[in-house]
């Protein structure tokens, strides 16, 4: 949440940064710049006894960890335990080949089933009035999060991920994930992280800690068009909202 190398791509690494004199404003969508990052995987179980502790299971799909294949890690006497990635196979896992993208990342905007953040997503995610997403804000069997492309750079390093979560800790934070001025998270845990990405991004990233809250990073919302070739795109999650029928 046994796999053979990744055709195509050992060796793939990260696409090539930014050029230094494009500014943190370029792009369609505003860059958040400086934002603390944890790392979290399907099938980590970080606090039983708290509402969010799991990943067995993600705020979009209640089966989260058997969409995915299984654990995105090592199983460590029963228990799912992170791994670190590198290029060599493309950051995938080592010990089982996934049936969705392993560069996947959460942002604080759970827009199904958080009520504040369902009942104002029409109005603050920029492409709600986009084709394929208009008309259905009522629609809970549909998030407007998951699955949508977001670009990553730190230290010169650039990969891209996909929504597949929401969090850390805060579930409505609009201001600081649609807003235009840079806004820091309100989330107060974890050193204020703003997001949460996969094993698979952290190795891409570079990031210092394995699992840790020290790392920081650049981030804009970018469309799928914009994506370009790399290891994120060797399977990309298509699945929409698996919740439970008194959910929707």
């Amino acid at each position: 949440m046994s796999g053979a190398a990744v055709t195509g791509l050992i060796g793939a690494g990260c696409a090539a940064a930014l050029p230094e004199e494009a500014s943190p404003s370029a792009g369609e969508y505003p860059w958040h710049t400086d934002i603390v990052s944890t790392t979290f995987w399907v099938g980590e179980i970080h606090d039983s006894e708290a509402a969010d502790g799991s990943q067995v299971r993600s705020a979009y799909d209640l089966f989260w960890m058997e969409s995915y294949g299984g654990c995105d890690g090592l199983v460590v006497d029963g228990s799912c335990e992170t791994q670190r990635r590198t290029a060599d196979n493309g950051y995938f896992p080592t010990e089982l080949t996934p049936l969705e993208n392993p560069f996947y990342l959460d942002l604080p905007f759970d827009d199904v089933n958080n009520p504040a953040a369902f009942a104002m997503r029409g109005d603050v995610i920029p492409w709600a009035d986009d084709p394929g997403y208009a008309g259905r804000e009522t629609d809970k069997s549909f998030s407007y999060m998951k699955n949508r492309w977001v670009r990553l750079i730190k230290d010169g390093r650039e990969c891209y991920g996909q929504i597949q979560d929401a969090g850390p800790s805060v579930y409505d934070d609009a201001d600081y994930v649609f807003g235009e001025d840079d806004r820091r998270p309100a989330n107060s845990l974890y050193n204020g992280a703003g997001l949460d990405v996969s094993p698979a991004l952290n190795g891409c990233l570079g990031f210092a800690d394995l699992n840790g809250a020290s790392d920081r990073v650049n981030w804009q919302f970018v469309e799928a068009d914009e994506v370009p070739e790399g290891p994120w795109r060797e399977i990309i999650t298509s699945r929409q909202v698996q919740l439970p029928p008194a959910a929707n």
